[in-house]
């Protein structure tokens, strides 16, 4: 029997026009898994090419899905200043009784969506309720995908954008009152897009030696951090006045430690798995100082890829190729 390989360009993954909430849902259900013990996903192994960039191994299986498969992505900075993207790969989906590829489909914008999505799961869980202003810096793939979340599970109506390129910020806010309807004001400094905000992401590049600026005290008392590029923003005094932090894998923490980041955060509370699963307590008081180090796991894309597996099978999208 003939066996085919369905192939999805970037192009192919971006019309299949999956919701953002309907990755947020998906990836609420699976940690809600993942604390449960219901899922397979082993620690990511990487190779380093070059100072600050990775390529990524990332292999996971969700049971109840009947989702299984790999990412093999890369992460290069530098690539900005060549005007490739920062993030790129591939993803391949198997047949779960098979073990056959049923699909190789192009993961950026899986992994921005993931990303995003990783993030709006925690504040829901993590962020007070009422919260209504948000500070993105850094306003590349991931600052838009974070506030496109957000704004699916808070009705925002103040939001902040800081780049270190100013025509970087000025496009995200031209481009996020188009998408989604918030206006974003462009802000000088990462202090104006930390001070006096509910939620604050960072999403710059991930760095092994970073130079930090959000200081002690900026983030405010009830606030709410997202920490897309680990540590690379936030100074050692700012991470130990906060209440509590999460991640939603400690055991990747802890790899990551070993080779060189995370070097100077304090004792992490626990997994945003096992908050779900009501197995420790998240905030406790509305002026709890909270962060989330979403580390980027397997289990976000392959609990995302089937949702645009099968839309693009709906609508005819891709190319069939023989195995």
């Amino acid at each position: 029997m003939d066996q085919k390989l369905l192939y999805l360009s970037r192009s192919d993954v971006e019309k299949t026009n999956v919701s953002m909430k309907d990755i947020i849902n998906a990836l609420e259900n699976m940690f809600i898994e993942k604390g449960q013990g219901k899922v397979e996903m082993p620690p990511k192994p990487g190779i380093h090419t070059l100072p600050d960039a990775f390529i990524h191994a990332m292999p996971a299986y969700i049971p109840s899905i009947n989702s299984a498969g790999i990412k093999w992505v890369s992460g290069y900075p530098e690539n900005q200043k060549k005007g490739l993207p920062y993030i790129s790969g591939l993803l391949i989906l198997n047949d779960v009784k098979t073990g056959l590829p049923i699909c190789v489909m192009d993961c950026t914008w899986v992994t921005a969506m993931r990303t995003g999505a990783a993030t709006a799961v925690a504040a829901k869980y993590l962020a007070n309720q009422d919260s209504s202003s948000v500070g993105i810096i850094a306003c590349g793939v991931q600052g838009r995908s974070n506030l496109e979340a957000l704004s699916c599970i808070f009705d925002i109506d103040k939001v902040k954008a800081y780049d270190i390129n100013p025509t970087n910020a000025e496009k995200f806010a031209q481009d996020m009152n188009e998408k989604i309807g918030l206006t974003a004001e462009v802000v000088k400094s990462a202090r104006e897009a930390t001070q006096d905000l509910d939620m604050v992401v960072t999403s710059g590049p991930i760095l092994k030696q970073p130079n930090p600026v959000i200081k002690r005290d900026w983030l405010k008392e009830g606030g709410f951090g997202s920490l897309v590029d680990f540590d690379s923003y936030w100074t050692r005094d700012a991470m130990k006045q906060v209440d509590k932090i999460f991640t939603n894998d400690v055991q990747q923490l802890e790899y990551y430690k070993k080779v060189g980041y995370f070097q100077e955060i304090p004792t992490v509370t626990g997994e945003l798995a096992d908050l779900l699963n009501n197995k420790i307590v998240g905030r406790e008081k509305t002026n709890d100082r909270i962060l989330a180090m979403n580390l980027g796991l397997a289990l976000d894309d392959i609990a995302t890829a089937p949702l645009v597996f099968n839309k693009a099978r709906e609508l005819n999208l891709g190319i069939e190729l023989d195995l």
